[in-house]
């Protein structure tokens, strides 16, 4: 195949090419602002998917849902039932533990920072202040004000358990549709999933060193098992909990990288000028 000129066409190399230099501009990045691209990028894949496929949130609330007969003066083609892992009072403790500990933690960061700043000169650890900064920021900007304070007051989405389709009296919307008729505490996204996501986060970057072993593991434990007992209780849709996990983590590693991208700049600069 030729073009006007007479010379070779090749667009099946245009493709290519793209996502070669889209990697090489990954590649170049420092590594915490490619994980944030990449992340950032895969959230509105995931919440283009789950919009455009709603029956995989159906199918995951139903598998938790247990119907029952309707009384008989029910109108007809009703639903009626509940999620009885809902009623289970170990879980409802557990819930709330893992509901305040990001709060928890959160005070404890600005205690960790207080002692921080009191120390001045070669004892003085800036690299720490700033990761305690973002991971704060991070708290306030992602489960506090995005999560809390904007989309679940404006996102509009029923819960699971408000739908008609699981015993409630709302018509089902899917992810990021703002049509829904819920009014304030929406589903979409998952207050709790979102802290749990910072939680992950903190076990990760921001639990000291020397108490890694022993405290991370089981952070990581309940931060998986927030999101799972929301989506179980009928609290939230897959979709939710997913984008709310997720988007906590890509707000995360964007503030970790504002935080310390001179540090990082730094440091690439002096590992060029001793190559």
């Amino acid at each position: 195949m030729t073009n006007e000129t007479g010379k070779s066409a090749l667009p099946s190399s245009r493709p290519k090419r793209w996502l070669t230099d889209a990697f090489g501009r990954l590649g170049d990045m420092p590594p915490l602002k490619a994980a944030f691209v990449i992340l950032f990028a895969l959230w509105w894949v995931l919440l283009l998917f789950f919009y455009l496929f709603p029956a995989i949130d159906i199918s995951a609330s139903r598998a938790f849902f247990s119907q029952t007969h309707c009384a008989t003066s029910t109108p007809a083609d009703t639903v009626c039932g509940n999620f009885p892992i809902a009623r289970d009072k170990a879980l409802g403790l557990l819930r709330d533990l893992i509901f305040y500990l990001p709060i928890i933690l959160g005070v404890g960061i600005i205690v960790r920072l207080v002692m921080a700043w009191s120390h001045h000169g070669a004892t003085y650890d800036v690299r720490l202040v700033k990761r305690l900064l973002a991971g704060l920021t991070a708290l306030i900007l992602g489960p506090g004000i995005l999560v809390n304070m904007i989309l679940k007051e404006h996102s509009h989405r029923p819960r699971p358990r408000n739908t008609d389709l699981f015993g409630g009296d709302l018509s089902f919307v899917p992810a990021g549709d703002f049509s829904g008729a819920c009014g304030s505490n929406c589903s979409f996204i998952s207050g709790e999933a979102a802290g749990a996501g910072w939680l992950f986060c903190y076990a990760v970057f921001l639990v000291p060193d020397r108490f890694k072993l022993l405290f991370s593991p089981p952070l990581i434990a309940l931060a998986l098992a927030s999101p799972a007992m929301r989506l179980a209780y009928g609290g939230h849709y897959l979709s939710d909990i997913v984008l709310a996990w997720l988007g906590s983590i890509v707000i995360f590693i964007g503030t970790l990288y504002f935080f310390t991208r001179k540090d990082t700049a730094s440091e690439r600069g002096s590992r060029a000028s001793q190559a």
